[in-house]
């Protein structure tokens, strides 16, 4: 079976992301002040891509490592292009 890495500091991360989300929620019902409320979907945004980063830097840590380590061509070509997927998707963001 495959041991993925843990993300606890991801998790409680999220946690925090989802609290702005609410307060997100309140503003807008509270009719609260339209730039205000974009600086805050910014925020939250901002902190949803350090998760992301802090999740893909653990994968190219521990399962693209593992499969460069493991001498399988398709294992290694798998992860390539895993990553290139992950690569292209950004940038179009």
């Amino acid at each position: 079976m495959v041991q993925y890495p843990r993300h606890e500091s991801s998790l409680i991360a999220l946690r925090r992301i989802e609290g702005q989300i609410r307060g997100i929620q309140k503003m807008i019902d509270g009719n609260k002040y339209c730039v205000d409320i974009v600086n805050q979907v910014h925020a939250s945004i901002n902190a949803l891509y350090r998760v992301a980063e802090k999740i893909l830097a653990k994968h190219m840590e521990h399962c693209v490592a593992d499969a460069m380590k493991s001498g399988s061509e398709l294992q290694k070509s798998k992860k390539i292009k895993e990553i290139m997927g992950v690569v292209r998707r950004l940038n179009k963001l």
